[in-house]
């Protein structure tokens, strides 16, 4: 039976069978997945039998942070105030969610939280900054249900997840859009930021669409890419540097010819000081992997122009133990044939 994992718990997997309006079974994972440590996310379609789960079936994509697979799109909910917008943070979820090739929907909610003069100059703020990126927009108001309907033809029999710090909203919209009755919390009146509430990842279905809901999250790093693999991933940034002078240019301050740096007055100034922080993770992933291969020994090495087999240390080193033991043992057969 084929079917789909719409929440983990532990070690339960909830699946629901493809095709069916039936209810959710509880599963096990075979132990063969685990010792080919097959990881299964929320969403996954998998093969089941006898209440367990024996293959994972071909992704559409996958994100490790939130755990999801086969999303047709993310939403990536912000909050006009309460928390404020925090535009590297949404940068970092926009580059990361284009590293992994999957449709973005911005989501700025909280708009009933300004009056219509900051909240017309804050819309046009964002309209300029991400619409000629290609991205869709939209402006929500979950406690009275502002731009909801249209929100939710954006995302109409698609599967999506959101993501998003907590306390901007994700539940809240959940709510209003499903009335169901998702856990929500307050704003910490401390930080400003809200407490999590969403403490695993679930699909909800509501007609026709499957939202999966996540936990909110701010800890993501670019732990995982190199330096000059970054600027692909910055449209705006991009359109520039594919014409610097030096293919290998991180367009900073200190790279000269750099065509980004020329042409900085055209970059949104958020934009690019993201790009900047993004690329020191970046550079502190390269020294970390340059590091440690470094401390790998090689299998070869090179003398008089040729090239021989390398030992291994620690074979190196057993092989002298073995010398030295038997050069011993020799030793002291000579003195006992002697002795006698």
């Amino acid at each position: 039976m084929r079917a789909q994992v719409y929440k983990i718990h532990s070690d339960f997997y909830y699946v629901k069978p493809l095709d069916t309006e039936g209810e959710l079974i509880e599963c096990k994972l075979r132990e063969i997945l685990k010792k080919q440590k097959i990881k299964i996310k929320t969403g996954d379609f998998v093969e089941v039998e006898n209440n367990a789960i024996y293959n994972l079936l071909e992704r559409k994509n996958t994100v490790d942070r939130p755990a999801v697979s086969n999303l047709d799109m993310v939403v990536v909910v912000s909050s006009l105030l309460e928390p404020e917008i925090d535009f590297i943070q949404l940068n970092r979820y926009l580059t990361f969610f284009k590293y992994h090739k999957i449709d973005v929907l911005l989501c700025f909610n909280k708009d009933d939280l300004m009056n219509e003069k900051e909240l017309i100059e804050i819309k046009n703020i964002i309209k300029n900054i991400y619409e000629p990126l290609g991205y869709k927009i939209i402006f929500t108001s979950a406690l009275y249900n502002d731009g909801l309907e249209k929100f939710f033809n954006l995302i109409k029999n698609k599967t999506i997840a959101f993501s998003g710090l907590s306390g901007v909203g994700k539940s809240s919209i959940l709510n209003a859009l499903t009335n169901g009755n998702i856990k929500t919390g307050n704003v910490s009146l401390k930080n400003k930021r809200g407490c999590h509430t969403t403490r695993h990842c679930e699909i909800i279905e509501f007609k026709g669409t499957k939202i999966i809901d996540t936990p909110g999250f701010s800890r993501l790093t670019f732990d995982f890419l190199l330096p000059k693999d970054l600027d692909i991933l910055f449209d705006d940034i991009y359109h520039f540097a594919k014409n610097c002078k030096y293919q290998d240019c991180l367009h900073t301050n200190n790279d000269e010819d750099c065509n980004v740096i020329k042409n900085s007055d055209k970059i949104n100034k958020e934009r690019y000081e993201s790009y900047l922080k993004f690329l020191q993770e970046a550079k502190e992933y390269k020294q970390k992997v340059t590091y440690e291969s470094q401390k790998e020994e090689g299998t070869s090495k090179f003398f008089q122009e040729k090239t021989f087999a390398k030992i291994s240390s620690k074979k190196r080193s057993y092989s002298r133990k073995k010398i030295n033991q038997t050069t011993k043992n020799l030793h002291l057969k000579e003195i006992g044939e002697k002795d006698d």
